[in-house]
C-alpha cells in the first residue's frame, strides 16, 4: 500500500506559543521592567562593564553624573575609562593601567576608594566608588559592576569644617595668650614671682594639651601623647632617662578627658619637682595604666602615679589647687575615682576614669541605620 507524504498543516493552535512559554516570557519582561525601574530610580550611579572594560549598561543616575547617554557611550566602543576618567586634574593623561576602578577585573578583587572623574563638559568632580567583579556559573570573571557617587558636597563640607577648626584653634590660642597677658598685668608688682611662674606653667600645660587635640581636629587625643606632653617640661630636661617609667596601652581619649587628665598629671609633676621624687637626683616616677571593660560597654582607664627614692613625704596641711583638681574635679566630671596617698616612701596617686565615648550623641544610631 503506497503512502503519500502529506504537507504539514498549520492551524491556529500551532501558531500560538505554548501557554507556559508565553507566561515565562511575560514574567521575564516584568522582571526586566522592575529591574530597570529600580536601577533608573537609584540615586547611585551604576555601570556594567564587559571583559574589555567597555560599558554595556549605565543607569539614569550615571548618565546625569557623566553627561553621557548610554547610546553615546556604546557608540564610542572604547573603555569607559577613556570617556570619563582619562585625565588627571592637573592635565596629565591618566593611563588605564593606573586606574584603581578598572583594577577590579584583572585582579579579581573588589576595589573601593575615591577618584576624580571628567564630566562631558570637561569639568572635574570627585567620586567615591566600589568596583566588584562579575562571575559566571563557573566562577570566571566576565565583567565588572561599578557603583559611583558624587562626593563634591562632602569634600566641600570637609573643607569648611577644616577652616572652622583652624579658626577655632587660632581663637583658642589667642584666648590663652590674652589670659596670660592679663595675668601678667595683674600680677605685676603685687604677686610673688613663684605664683606667677606657677600660673604660667599651668597655662603652658593647657596649651600643650590643646596642641595634641589640634593634631586630630579636636576629635580625640592619643593617651600616650597626652601623658608624654604633660610630663615633657621635666622629662625632656632630664639627662637620666630612667627617672621616668611610662607603661600602658595607647587609646583615643575624648577631648574633655584629655584636658582634665593632662592638667592632673601636670600638677603631680609640678609637686614632684618641688617637693617629691623629682626634687632629688635619684628620685624616680613610674606612671602605669591599663584599660578595662565596664558592664555598660565603656572602657575605664586605671592609672597609677608612683614616686620612689625621693625625700620623706608627709601629708600637706591644706589642699591646694592640684589635689582639689584630682580628687574632686576629676571624679565629679567623669563619675570616676581619684585618690592621692601621701605615703612616707613617695606619693602614690590612683585614678579610675570611665572613658567618654568618642563622637557625638546619636552617632552610633545614624551609622547603624546607614549600614
Amino acid at each position: 500500500m503506497s503512502q503519500s507524504r502529506q504537507p504539514l498543516q498549520s492551524n491556529q493552535a500551532a501558531a500560538k506559543p505554548p501557554t507556559s512559554l508565553r507566561r515565562g516570557a511575560e514574567q521575564l519582561f516584568e522582571t526586566e521592567r522592575r529591574l530597570n525601574a529600580v536601577l533608573n530610580n537609584a540615586s547611585v550611579s551604576i555601570f556594567l562593564m564587559d571583559d574589555r572594560q567597555h560599558c554595556i549598561y549605565m543607569n539614569r543616575a550615571a548618565e546625569q553624573l557623566t553627561g553621557w547617554t548610554l547610546d553615546e557611550v556604546l557608540a564610542r566602543d572604547c573603555p569607559l575609562h577613556d570617556i570619563v576618567h582619562h585625565t588627571y586634574p592637573d592635565g596629565r593623561p591618566f593611563p588605564l593601567e593606573e586606574c584603581a576602578i578598572d583594577r577590579a577585573f584583572p585582579e579579581n578583587n573588589q576595589e573601593r576608594g575615591e577618584e576624580v572623574f571628567v564630566h562631558r563638559d570637561g569639568s572635574f568632580f570627585p567620586v567615591g566608588f566600589t568596583a566588584s567583579p562579575i562571575r559566571d556559573d563557573a566562577a570566571n570573571v566576565i565583567g565588572t559592576i561599578i557603583e559611583v557617587r558624587d562626593i563634591s558636597e562632602e569634600k566641600a563640607a570637609a573643607e569648611r569644617q577644616r577652616l572652622l577648626i583652624d579658626e577655632l584653634n587660632h581663637r583658642v590660642k589667642n584666648t590663652l595668650a590674652t589670659v596670660q597677658s592679663i595675668a601678667a598685668q595683674t600680677f605685676r608688682g603685687t604677686t610673688d614671682k613663684t605664683v606667677r611662674t606657677l600660673f604660667d606653667a599651668r597655662m603652658v600645660a593647657l596649651s600643650n594639651t590643646h596642641n595634641v587635640l589640634v593634631e586630630d581636629n579636636w576629635e580625640s587625643a592619643s593617651l600616650h601623647s597626652v601623658i608624654e606632653r604633660a610630663l615633657a617640661p621635666h622629662f625632656l630636661a632630664e639627662v637620666d632617662g630612667h627617672r621616668f617609667r611610662l607603661q600602658g596601652p595607647d587609646a583615643r581619649l575624648h577631648p574633655k578627658v584629655a584636658v582634665t587628665l593632662a592638667m592632673a598629671l601636670h600638677e603631680l609633676m609640678t609637686n614632684a619637682a618641688k617637693y617629691g621624687a623629682l626634687s632629688v637626683p635619684k628620685g624616680r616616677v613610674a606612671v602605669n595604666w591599663a584599660l578595662r571593660d565596664l558592664k555598660d560597654g565603656r572602657q575605664q582607664l586605671d592609672l597609677t602615679w608612683q614616686e620612689q627614692d625621693g625625700p620623706p613625704v608627709s601629708p600637706p596641711t591644706r589642699k591646694g589647687f592640684g589635689s582639689r583638681l584630682i580628687e574632686r574635679q576629676l571624679p565629679m566630671e567623669f563619675d570616676g575615682h581619684a585618690e592621692i596617698d601621701y605615703a612616707a616612701t613617695g606619693v602614690v596617686c590612683t585614678m579610675q576614669i570611665p572613658l567618654t565615648p568618642l563622637g557625638w550623641v546619636g552617632q552610633e544610631i545614624v551609622k547603624g541605620s546607614a549600614a
